[in-house]
């Protein structure tokens, strides 16, 4: 796996279970997968011969990020490594304009949107959508960074002219007018067996995943079954192997958009860890190996997983006394921590919540998550006293 940050790091828990062992191109012996498998290659993933050290005797190269270039990816292709999924497939996830222009020739539901070359083009579009809009960079975004939403003419030229100046790409599309952000998780396997999770939906703050709810809360039979389908279409239309994240915007006219693609595990698919028959994780492992895909099926009414990220002050209560604490609290609470240094906003961990009341399983997994971040429970509890 190319990459050893916390889905590598989840990848290799259920590479243990299936008796494989998950090679890791990490840049640093302390990343998150680098910690707890054996088999590490210290590398860049710009790095060609770096990435020949790490595919070296392995059965398939997958990935826990998007960022290896699309050049080297072909190059290791052409000398015979199976690269799943295929460069082919993941330069959709590596570049949203690119990415814009295929699903639009596929008939799938996108933004309106436009490739910005000049100060003259994002004023153009403006006047077109007569709205607010938003500015990516075509290649590089992730969790927010790289995504600017422009509130006015002004602000748009100023955000472009700044992007252009320094050479970066940049496409606007238009500030769509949604009720909620969805997420269709999907997997496909080189044979083309597709499988899908239920439908959730993702609380965003700041450009950052903080909470998913599965599945989707009130979300129609009608708009869920839209929604795999669309899903496993592109999977199967772009030749995906592995697991596909397809980030959806529910309109408020009740349509469906898309809005991001990811070819790996996802975040929106932490909560399949304990709350469906098999995660998103196993999965990946399965479809890239080219093994029958496993069940997708939820094993409870509901599951809420919430991000623990980092407070804006590090506590000085260790994370060990932290857990303490809380599993005395909330012992039904599911902790998964990927072995990251505390810093404001990182994302270090999640917990997830399995029942059947998602807005009681939503209020313990998010006061669970900020404990753990913070050390300070938000209803005021003193762990002492009481």
């Amino acid at each position: 796996m190319i990459g050893g940050g916390q889905l590598a790091r989840m990848t290799h828990q259920a590479a243990i279970a299936l008796g494989q062992t998950l090679r890791v191109l990490a840049t640093d012996p302390d990343e998150s997968a680098a910690q707890v498998t054996p088999d590490v290659v210290l590398g860049s993933h710009t790095d060609l011969d770096a990435l020949r050290r790490a595919a070296a005797g392995a059965t398939v190269v997958t990935f826990d990020h998007e960022h290896v270039p699309t050049e080297i990816l072909e190059q290791l292709q052409s000398e015979g490594v199976n690269v799943a999924p295929p460069p082919q497939a993941l330069v959709h996830a590596q570049d949203k304009l690119l990415m814009r222009r295929r699903l639009e020739a596929l008939g799938a539901p996108v933004p309106r949107y436009a490739a910005i070359e000049s100060v003259a083009d994002i004023e153009a579009f403006a006047r077109r959508i007569d709205g607010p809009v938003v500015i990516k960079t075509v290649r590089g975004g992730y969790d927010g960074k790289g995504v600017v939403m422009a509130d006015d003419p002004a602000q748009a030229r100023e955000v472009v002219g700044r992007y252009l100046a320094e050479g970066v790409p940049v496409l606007a599309e238009e500030r769509v007018a949604m009720r909620r952000e969805l997420a269709a998780l999907v997997a496909r396997s080189p044979f083309g067996q597709g499988a899908a999770w239920p439908v959730v939906e993702t609380v965003q703050r700041d450009g950052v995943c903080v909470e998913v709810l599965a599945p989707a809360p009130g979300l129609s039979d009608e708009l869920g079954s839209a929604a795999s389908e669309l899903g496993l279409r592109l999977a199967s239309e772009l030749g995906v192997v592995g697991v596909l994240a397809v980030e959806l915007f529910e309109t408020v006219d009740g349509q469906l958009l898309v809005n991001e693609l990811a070819m790996r595990p996802h975040n929106s698919g932490h909560w399949t860890m304990d709350g469906a028959v098999t995660s998103q994780f196993e999965q990946h492992l399965r479809a890239v190996l080219d093994y029958p895909l496993g069940d997708t099926a939820a094993i409870a009414p509901a599951t809420v997983m919430a991000n623990v990220l980092g407070a804006p002050q590090t506590p000085t209560m260790s994370m060990d006394e932290r857990l303490h604490h809380l599993f005395a609290r909330l012992p039904e609470a599911k902790v998964h921590l990927y072995g990251k240094g505390e810093r404001a906003g990182r994302k270090m961990g999640h917990v997830n919540m399995i029942g059947s009341d998602v807005d009681e399983l939503r209020e313990r997994a998010v006061r669970a998550a900020h404990w753990l971040s913070h050390a300070v429970w938000t209803d005021g509890w003193d762990e002492h006293a009481e």
